[in-house]
């Protein structure tokens, strides 16, 4: 593991340590008796339920990454790039942010498409992600009786305000996706004349990010094509979002009885938390699906427990086992793809 990489994980140690201190320090009365029986107590239905939906968001992602290739690679099938999702998704599990990258590389090694194509598509993937579960956010925010019943009708002013926020980052990755589809070349030079002298070697990545980001735009071929990506990244977090409601009913009580507008509060914090993860061992997402669990629903701190660690199962880590074997068929070392990815991704090339 290089200096960056080992900087980077004890920053992310430390800060969950914090968190971890925060959370647990106002639980000095956390009964580990009722967290264990409210989590035997679960509906395993539901949570089968659950499992299929998130393994049936996975198809959409890969529907979504076919999109993208059309027009380069038109005979690729959503079942050709299920495997190599899985596969990633499973790096990103029990690796963290070093397996980010094995997704992209094993798509363009299978399409033997250059690397720098794939993480461009990946790029633009996070738009299309952003921007859907915006519009749902904004949906739940802003339609009648929506947030309005959660149990603190008071943080709907909050909700709202973020909802604000939501709207400007979407406006302002919209327009910035647009300046560079039409003047990405030009905007690219200017970066590394102005860093020539100051920061070459930043300069020459920054512009390479421009170049890439850039030609991840050219794979959104017309409005038919755009309209299909913004259909399947919709119905793939509303999909999401039913696998959560899942798992909130499958405790069977009122606490956890939240219906999907809601529910997409504590996707949200899932997806801030996520931002703070160890490899294998998750904590952020978790920490922070509890604290929104015991803040905002009222659940008490036992349950809220049981639920935000049983969510990060779900939603993180039931691809593993799949994951794991389709890696396993095809003799696929899960650390070794992602450092062949980061040397690619620093490279550019595959």
């Amino acid at each position: 593991m290089d200096r960056k990489r080992v900087y980077i994980t004890g920053v992310v140690l430390a800060v969950f340590a914090v968190l971890v201190y925060t959370q647990f320090r106002t639980w000095t009365s956390f009964d580990w008796g009722t967290f264990w029986a409210q989590t035997h107590r679960v509906s395993k239905r539901h949570i089968f339920h659950a499992v299929a939906l998130i393994y049936l968001a996975y198809g959409f992602r890969a529907v979504r990454w076919r999109i993208f290739l059309r027009p380069v690679r038109p005979e690729m099938t959503m079942l050709s790039l299920l495997s190599p999702t899985l596969v990633g998704f499973t790096g990103l599990a029990l690796l963290g942010r070093p397996g980010e990258f094995i997704r992209p590389y094993l798509i363009a090694r299978r399409t033997k498409l250059p690397f720098s194509s794939q993480i461009a598509v990946w790029t633009v993937e996070r738009i299309f992600d952003v921007g859907a579960f915006t519009v749902l956010m904004l949906l739940a925010i802003y339609l009648p009786s929506a947030l309005r019943q959660i149990p603190h009708p008071e943080m709907y002013a909050k909700f709202r305000q973020a909802g604000v926020l939501l709207i400007g980052l979407v406006v302002g990755m919209t327009v910035t996706a647009v300046v560079i589809a039409r003047s990405g070349e030009a905007i690219a030079e200017w970066v590394e004349d102005r860093l020539a002298q100051r920061a070459p070697h930043f300069g020459s990545k920054l512009a390479l990010k421009i170049r890439e980001f850039g030609q991840g735009l050219n794979t959104i071929h017309g409005p038919i094509s755009l309209l299909g990506l913004s259909l399947v990244s919709l119905g793939m977090w509303y999909i999401i979002a039913l696998a959560y409601q899942e798992v909130t009913h499958s405790y069977g009580v009122a606490a956890l009885n939240i219906r999907v507008s809601q529910i997409l509060i504590l996707m949200g914090s899932s997806m801030l938390g996520s931002m703070v993860q160890l490899p294998g061992v998750g904590g952020g997402s978790q920490l922070a699906t509890i604290a929104a669990l015991y803040h905002v629903f009222d659940v008490p701190k036992e349950l809220a427990a049981s639920c935000g660690i049983l969510l990060w199962l779900v939603t993180f880590v039931a691809v593993v086992p799949v994951g794991l074997l389709l890696a396993h068929r095809e003799r696929l070392s899960l650390r070794k793809l992602s450092e062949e990815s980061h040397h690619a991704e620093e490279a550019g090339v595959v």
